[in-house]
């Protein structure tokens, strides 16, 4: 039985996960890709005794506020669920996310929250992007109607949201700078070319599995190809062709995964050509990216970012300061010239290297890192002989901290504790374990994700 169309809705807000709302019989509506003033035909899609989910069926009238996309593939591609509508208008949702989740879910008093700093960029702001190979991609109905399975079904490209074996074909993507489009275009039309076995998915078969492009602010670029095995003449062949076709890599690698997962932490990295690593520059620092480094994706929103936490550490030249899940060192090294040390620590062995090689590369020599499991390393035997912090800074994953590490964090005590977070739901879970301890003294948003329903959050907790 087809879901219940209801026609003539009217867009009242944006709300969180980049969906927009309305108020229908009483209930919450949800709607992706719609912007408030819309009118619409909703097909609902989920019904709940309090909400409601369903998407457009027919546009009826555009609100003024409406803009155009500016990605082919808007509404169906995962990402950028917000293209359409204003940018200040994405400002002021992700501003109010942040104040929702972090009085409703962490039940915590806030000061007066900072006006959200907006990107400057909002497009080919992502120096990182990885795209997969598909030997089954998503169709879209009108392909199902002229052709369907006849079609040619390999892709590199992105998921389609909720659907794990399914790749949508990416023509082209407005978040990365060229020539990041030039470089997925040459492997995919190679391989085609070749006949080179796309991954399938569900089967696990197939030899392209991955393609991960990153590049930095001073232009250079890194290509690396993840092949399910080896196949040394074809992945020779391949990668002198890329080499050959787009001069601007600087630093080409491949990666073996044998593995049921995506994930390329634990695997061994492979130079082809190039350098072993990216440089990128900040406020008068030199970082080295390596293949698998963490860096913010927005660089110059980082820096904005990073000069937040300064800012927000007080930093008088006598503080020792805690950088917890410090990646390669950026927060650490960018605080420790205005401190008397810094101390960072990080569960991914080569990240910590790239730290060591970045405070070395700047002439720092106030900076220790240190690798190991963040709940099993804030002992306090590790406090007692590394010394206890004046400044915690924390920038843990989406997930948040383990609850081990919150405890840690209430027995170290330092009289400020700065939490970083890309998820202000458990940012505001892990605040509220810290309330017996902390007050929240500010709270600073920041736009590092511009179309989409991420916002990057900074809170000064002071000891009470």
């Amino acid at each position: 039985m087809p879901h219940p169309i209801i026609e003539n809705v009217l867009i009242t807000a944006l709300a969180a996960e980049g969906k927009a709302m309305a108020q229908v019989a009483g209930k919450v509506l949800f709607v992706p890709h719609a912007v408030p003033g819309d009118v619409v035909h909703v097909q609902i899609t989920k019904k709940r005794r309090a909400f409601m989910e369903g998407r457009i069926a027919a546009l009826v009238a555009p609100s003024p506020d409406r803009v155009p996309a500016c990605c082919p593939h808007y509404g169906t591609c995962g990402g950028c669920c917000l293209q359409t509508a204003p940018y200040p208008m994405q400002l002021a949702c992700k501003q109010q996310q942040v104040i929702d989740q972090l009085t409703r879910i962490g039940k915590l008093a806030l000061p007066p929250v900072q006006p959200i700093i907006g990107s400057e960029k909002t497009t080919c702001y992502r120096n990182k992007l990885e795209f997969t190979f598909s030997s089954n991609r998503w169709l879209s109905d009108e392909e199902i109607r002229h052709g369907g399975d006849a079609l040619d079904r390999r892709a590199l490209g992105f998921h389609i949201p909720g659907l794990f074996d399914k790749v949508l074909d990416v023509d082209a993507c407005c978040l990365q700078a060229d020539p990041s489009n030039a470089i997925r275009q040459t492997v995919k039309q190679w391989a085609i070319d070749h006949d080179a076995p796309f991954y399938d998915l569900r089967a696990h078969t197939g030899w392209l599995r991955n393609l991960i492009i990153r590049n930095t602010t001073t232009g250079q670029w890194m290509a690396i190809l993840v092949l399910a095995y080896e196949q040394a003449a074809l992945r020779e062949a391949l990668l002198r062709h890329l080499e050959k076709t787009v001069p601007q890599i600087t630093a080409l690698h491949y990666v073996i995964n044998n593995k049921y997962n995506d994930s390329i932490a634990d695997l061994p990295v492979y130079r082809f050509a190039g350098h072993e690593y990216m440089e990128e520059e900040m406020d008068g620092l030199h970082f080295r990216i390596s293949p698998k480094s963490f860096y913010q994706t927005n660089a110059p929103q980082a820096l904005r970012l990073y000069t937040v936490v300064r800012r927000m550490a007080q930093l008088s030249g006598n503080e020792h300061v805690f950088d917890l899940y410090t990646g390669a060192g950026t927060i650490a090294l960018f605080l420790a010239r205005q401190a008397r040390r810094v101390t960072g620590i990080e569960y991914v062995a080569d990240a910590v290297e790239d730290a060591k090689r970045n405070a070395l590369h700047n002439h720092i020599d106030n900076a220790t890192f240190l690798a190991g499991d963040m709940k099993d390393l804030l002992t306090e035997a590790f406090v007692a002989r590394h010394g206890a912090p004046d400044v915690v800074v924390l920038d843990p994953p989406r997930a948040g901290v383990h609850p081990d590490v919150a405890q840690a964090l209430l027995r170290i005590a330092a009289p400020r504790l700065i939490y970083v977070s890309c998820n202000p739901a458990t940012q505001a879970r892990d605040l509220a374990a810290l309330s017996p301890l902390y007050a929240i003294a500010r709270v600073q948003p920041l736009d590092l994700f511009p179309h989409t329903q991420h916002v990057e959050n900074v809170v000064l907790c002071e000891k009470k």
